[in-house]
């Protein structure tokens, strides 16, 4: 089965990886509010983002907080994507800490309709390489979509050795690498490394919102961004102008959100992102799920202020 699902790839995947792992990927959040999920706000938040442009919506990342929701909280919120989205192309989330639950939301997402699948090696024990590329061999053979490889050290404790990312990218099903953003100044020399290791048919996109203009200048993809989750124009517009080579106009409209940012790496982007939804209006507050809380009232004042400051009230 696994070689016949490789057989049949390219055939199935060349114009929706166009679609999909190119230009802007907004991750929206997955409101909880009386520990129930607030699907009509789900429902909001992905309309918003389709409406704005966006290439695709990765549902279910850390961001959509995967890890505290049970399988049928999963489905619920694919089921409501999926059918928000108006046709741009949804990117599940299906990471788990034991195999078994990963290949459930697999199947799962796939029968929602979500159109790729977005993989993190969550574990409790510390994962070695090994049992890494196993886990991703366990899923492509259970799937019949594009597979993006999300590396988030910060909140799986799982680093990817450049050499990881060459062996799994010889996998066919293997359409993209989520990497985590370069240090200022590196983008480049960082995107050179991963493109002479890549076969060209493997997308690199950048996470970590302040890094996505240099690292999509320097030659990355796609951007996959929280913030466009919330605010989809204005992460259009950074987008736009880096992935037409307008570096001067990207940096500006990056920079100007640079009170973002900084609350980004002092915060979290998770409880920022929450706290600028929930004061522009979209979200109930609180909105993250327990233990999860929000940020104090200080924290909160700080979002307002750099809301106010960037020029995104409205």
């Amino acid at each position: 089965m696994f070689m016949l699902l490789l057989s049949l790839w390219p055939a199935r995947s060349r114009m929706k990886e166009g679609l999909m792992f190119d230009g802007l990927c907004a991750f929206p959040l997955t409101p909880i509010v009386d520990d129930r999920i607030d699907l009509k706000a789900v429902a909001l938040l992905v309309s918003r983002a389709a409406g704005a442009g966006v290439n695709s919506l990765g549902m279910l990342g850390s961001t959509g907080n995967y890890a505290y929701l049970s399988r049928d909280e999963r489905r619920a919120v694919l089921e409501a994507a999926v059918d928000a989205a108006e046709g741009v192309p949804v990117i599940a989330g299906v990471g788990a800490v034991r195999t078994r639950d990963v290949l459930a939301h697999v199947e799962d997402a796939q029968a929602t309709g979500a159109s790729a699948l977005l993989l993190a090696p969550v574990s409790y024990q510390r994962l070695t390489e090994a049992e890494v590329f196993s886990l991703y061999q366990d899923v492509t053979a259970a799937s019949s979509v594009p597979i993006v490889v999300c590396d988030n050290p910060r909140t799986t404790g799982f680093t990817f050795s450049d050499e990881l990312y060459a062996r799994l990218a010889d996998i066919p099903a293997i359409a993209s690498i989520k990497i985590p953003p370069p240090r200022p100044g590196q983008a480049s020399a960082r995107l050179r490394e991963l493109r002479a290791l890549l076969p060209e048919r493997t997308s690199v996109g950048i996470s970590g919102d302040w890094a996505a203009a240099e690292s999509l200048l320097a030659g990355c993809a796609v951007w996959y961004s929280v913030i466009a989750g919330v605010l989809p124009g204005t992460a259009k517009v950074i987008a736009d102008h880096a992935l037409a080579g307008r570096g001067d106009l990207a940096w500006e409209a990056s920079t100007n959100l640079r009170p973002v940012w900084s609350l980004f790496r002092r915060y979290g982007s998770l409880r920022v992102t929450a706290a600028i939804a929930e004061h522009l209006g979209l979200l109930s507050s609180p909105s993250l799920p327990l233990p999860l809380h929000g940020l104090d009232s200080e924290g909160r004042l700080k979002v307002a202020d750099a809301i106010r400051r960037c020029g995104l009230e409205a």
